[in-house]
């Protein structure tokens, strides 16, 4: 994931809470901590619950407005546990951090968090792109804020790590691409070698003894592939041209 993303909390009348989420951020390897008018920063609870996260702490940027604190971004995501009369799109956390992944690249990201005992405003909603609301009992919706954050950071980092994945598979797919060498092409392959050995006098014509047999085994497990083979071919013409200068 290419993008960068801010955890946003408006409002934060706990600051036990703030740590909390800090520390969830640390824990997922986030780090851009924004502060919107907190009600009490910082404060000893905050570095108490931060557990180990003060440097989020001590770096986290101060908004006086929830606009100051989304400039720049170009994807809002904000979390709301309450059903809106306003018509928003709405995702889980997981769709949300997908729709995350294909932002362009260098982008900035905001997912915002609301007051502990309200949310967002609806002023505030509109300033997001979309809402996210987490699936959870539909008769006891509260969550901590912490709590949310980790969730996002959570799924996140999955997200991370599923891109990394990906590469991987994609560097197999373009390696399994490439053209392994035919059993006629080896039997080449190791005829030349078995020339250039006799040519320097590392075996006796006629007398190879093991060692071809342990070569053509040598390749037989590597599973050469066609560049592979040219590399080689080359340099025992090479070491041929040289003899014959010599």
């Amino acid at each position: 994931m290419n993008c960068s993303v801010r955890f946003v909390l408006v409002n934060t009348s706990h600051p036990g809470n703030i740590g909390a989420v800090a520390r969830a951020m640390k824990n997922m390897s986030l780090s851009e901590l924004y502060l919107v008018e907190p009600k009490c920063f910082p404060h000893a609870d905050a570095t108490a619950r931060a557990s180990g996260a003060d440097d989020l702490l001590e770096s986290a940027t101060l908004c006086e407005t929830l606009d100051e604190a989304l400039k720049g971004c170009e994807l809002v995501f904000g979390s709301s546990a309450r059903a809106r009369r306003l018509s928003w799109p709405t995702l889980t956390p997981r769709e949300s951090i997908e729709t995350i992944a294909k932002a362009s690249p260098g982008a900035a990201v905001a997912i915002v968090f609301g007051r502990e005992n309200s949310g967002l405003t609806n002023d505030e909603i509109a300033r997001c792109n979309y809402l996210v609301s987490i699936p959870s009992n539909p008769d006891y919706t509260s969550l901590n804020i912490a709590a949310a954050a980790q969730i996002f950071a959570y799924e996140l980092q999955l997200q991370i790590i599923k891109n990394k994945v990906s590469k991987y598979e994609q560097a197999d797919k373009d390696l399994n691409e490439i053209r392994v060498v035919t059993n006629d092409e080896l039997a080449g392959l190791i005829g030349h070698f078995k020339r250039v050995m006799e040519e320097t006098g590392f075996i006796e014509p006629g007398n190879p003894k093991t060692v071809i047999r342990r070569l053509r085994r040598l390749f037989a497990r590597s599973k050469l592939d066609v560049d592979e083979l040219n590399i080689l071919r080359g340099l025992l013409s090479m070491v041929q041209n040289k003899l014959k200068v010599s």
